[in-house]
């Protein structure tokens, strides 16, 4: 047998292969983080999922190749006495063509490394894209993908708020995006998707990088315009001030809707099923004292059930639609009434867009010809003469209603409005009321407050021309633009659905 030759096992085909796309990562490694210490810009949010986690599974799989190409030819020199050897090639290069050949060589090597480079850096420029969220890797969040184009959000990145800064939620996401895809692949995904994500992001690291919380001041006026589902289509406006509040400890002004998140406050609340839409039991902790008050429903019992974790109170659970909202009828076709994209002018228009946009369909496809079938048919029907002098009009609220319904409703996968509650007001979910409905006391007594003024004004209300105006701070008394006497004082979601009144 052949003394050892352990020194040149390593000198075989896979082992070179190995240790070239080994360097070949690590070379790729340095060339990213050198571009990102020199770039102006902040890298994009999945830069270091490719310099930490893809490029170095590279290397490491380029090692292990090596490891196996040495384990290879030392197997067989152990029965052989050979190793898998290959001889390098002889460099001459006092000849003009090894020269040439060896010019060339380093040039594609060079190459080869940049375009590696490039490409990995263009790879992950990609999967951070809002198509890549929306349009081709997840393609079930199309509905989601529609809302966000259109929401006040659009202009934020998809993974700024989903994932964010830092590499341990980079690879959360990744890893949850792996479970998605097996169930996009095998069909065993939820119509429609799930809410609240348990697994989100706390606000902190994701909204407050923009809305900071110790400078959200103040009032906030807004006009809210209703029109009535008769036949007039009576158009009545509503004017509030929204004391928006928060700020830092002892800033004026500093209470309102945003108290929740004063940096003097921690709110906590434990909710009694999945969706957050119970909450028996909330507690409130004031940070400069560390004094805890806490509150629970009627009916609730002493304490939170065995294994119950209190949730901190963030800005998702007011605000848990801020970039996927979709539209109930009864405020898209106000919009659209206010807005001129639907004609006031047309008898009866709000209720039977309402009535349109709610209908049984199977499918988007089947929807869009209905609609437009339908609102023909009613005015041929019900109001023949403004079918033929109004045509134009009809025609125009029927491309109106249908570019609504392609916005806002996806049977195939069972998504409209009413699919997600939105926590932001108090209309059609209890929304604020899951804490402020005047049932959460304290011990010493204290109840969580439930005033209507705790958190807006009423300005000025009724008709156009015929509006009344507040004459003092305290604000007038809701009037409710339908006569239903004092049942507007009871809960709003129980009469309001968002569909037909």
């Amino acid at each position: 047998m052949n003394p050892s030759p352990r020194k040149t096992l390593w000198k075989n085909p896979l082992t070179v292969a190995g240790l070239g796309l080994a360097a070949v990562a690590l070379g790729t490694i340095a060339f990213l983080l050198l571009l990102e210490t020199v770039s102006p810009q902040a890298p994009p949010p999945y830069a270091d999922l490719v310099v930490f986690l893809f490029l170095p599974l590279v290397m490491i799989g380029g090692l292990l190749l090596a490891a196996t190409g040495w384990w290879w030819s030392w197997r067989r020199w152990r029965k052989t006495g050979r190793g898998w050897e290959f001889a390098w090639p002889v460099l001459d290069l006092n000849q003009a063509a090894t020269r040439r050949r060896t010019a060339l060589a380093l040039a594609g090597l060079l190459g080869f490394l940049f375009v590696s480079a490039f490409g990995s850096f263009q790879a992950y420029e990609a999967t951070e894209s809002n198509t890549f969220c929306g349009a081709v890797c997840h393609k079930v969040m199309g509905p989601e993908y529609a809302a966000y184009q259109h929401s006040p959000h659009a202009r934020v990145a998809c993974v700024d708020c989903h994932v964010g800064e830092g590499f341990d939620w980079y690879l959360r996401a990744k890893l949850n995006g792996t479970r998605q895809l097996y169930a996009f692949l095998t069909d065993t995904y939820s119509r429609p998707i799930p809410v609240p994500v348990h697994n989100l992001r706390p606000a902190q690291d994701t909204c407050e990088l923009c809305h900071w919380p110790a400078k959200h001041l103040g009032f906030s006026l807004r006009r809210y315009v209703y029109f009535l589902a008769d036949e007039r289509n009576s158009r009545w406006d509503l004017d509030l001030a929204l004391h928006v509040g928060g700020g830092e400890p002892g800033s004026p002004e500093a209470g309102g809707i945003h108290w929740h998140m004063r940096l003097e406050n921690v709110v906590e609340y434990v909710a009694a099923d999945a969706e957050r839409t119970t909450i028996p039991w909330v507690r409130a902790t004031d940070a400069r004292t560390g004094k805890t008050v806490t509150y629970r429903a009627a009916g609730a019992g002493e304490t939170p059930p065995a294994g119950s974790q209190w949730r901190r109170l963030d800005c998702v659970d007011c605000h848990n639609r801020p970039a996927h909202r979709f539209l109930s009828p009864r405020d898209a076709v106000n919009a659209a009434l206010a807005a001129g994209h639907l004609d006031a002018s047309l008898p009866s228009l709000k209720q039977i867009g309402i009535d349109l946009l709610t209908g049984d369909y199977p499918s988007r496809e089947a929807a869009i010809p209905a609609i437009a079938n339908g609102l023909r048919g009613f005015y041929q029907e019900n109001h023949p003469q403004i079918a033929r002098a109004q045509a134009q009009a009809i025609e125009q609220a029927a491309s109106e209603l249908q570019r609504i319904f392609e916005r806002n409703f996806f049977p195939e996968m069972q998504i409209r409005w009413d699919a997600y509650p939105d926590h932001s007001s108090h209309l059609f979910w209890p929304g604020c009321m899951r804490c402020h409905a005047g049932n959460h006391r304290a011990e010493d007594g204290r109840m969580i407050r439930s005033d209507c003024n705790l958190c807006h004004v009423v300005l000025a209300q009724g008709p156009p021309g015929e509006k009344r105006f507040a004459s003092s701070e305290e604000g007038l008394e809701f009037e409710h633009p339908a006569n239903v006497g004092d049942d507007w004082r009871g809960p709003c979601w129980e009469c309001h659905s968002g569909a037909a009144p």
